[in-house]
């Protein structure tokens, strides 16, 4: 396909980087529907189900996200994060391609979505994930109450690299 410059005010809108891939749909009515796209998102349900299943061995809220916003989320509050966009200081930690493990009040804790007040969960771990060298998203643990600790680095780590080699395949 071509080159389709999108102005500058609804880049910032959508939140889309000149670059950035987009998906271009059009409705029943001829209306055009741009989307940014996501290769984390395309896996979709499997997302979702390895969310569930990492949710129900850790303990622990368990969101899969890409640099733009929430596509896969389990556990007690996955609904104040599924398809919600995160934060611009998570997008650029997931940029830097550490794992973070923090606790609120720390240096480091990231807020995971942009509107985002007072958080409702107390422990973080943010673990990127990367294929053929890109970073695509990450895979985030979220707990009100228990600390993250090397059993969960090595749960999301473990994720975060199966989701990856799945997007090279």
């Amino acid at each position: 396909m071509g080159r389709v410059v999108i102005p500058k005010e609804i880049r910032r809108t959508l939140r889309i980087r000149e670059g950035d891939p987009l998906e271009i749909f059009t409705d029943r009515e001829g209306e055009i529907i741009l989307k940014k796209y996501s290769p984390i998102g395309e896996l979709g349900s499997f997302a979702k189900e390895y969310a569930e299943s990492l949710s129900q061995t850790s303990g622990h809220v368990t969101c899969i996200v890409d640099k733009d916003q929430i596509i896969a989320a389990a556990g007690a509050a996955k609904k104040d994060f599924l398809e919600k966009h995160i934060s611009s200081e998570l997008e650029d930690a997931i940029n830097r391609r550490a794992t973070i493990i923090a606790a609120h009040g720390e240096t480091g804790f990231v807020p995971i979505l942009e509107d985002e007040n007072d958080a409702s969960y107390a422990h973080e771990l943010i673990t990127p994930i990367i294929s053929e060298g890109d970073v695509l998203g990450a895979v985030v643990l979220l707990s009100p109450d228990k600390k993250m600790g090397e059993l969960e680095g090595k749960l999301a780590q473990t994720a975060a690299g199966f989701l990856g080699k799945q997007m090279e395949a």
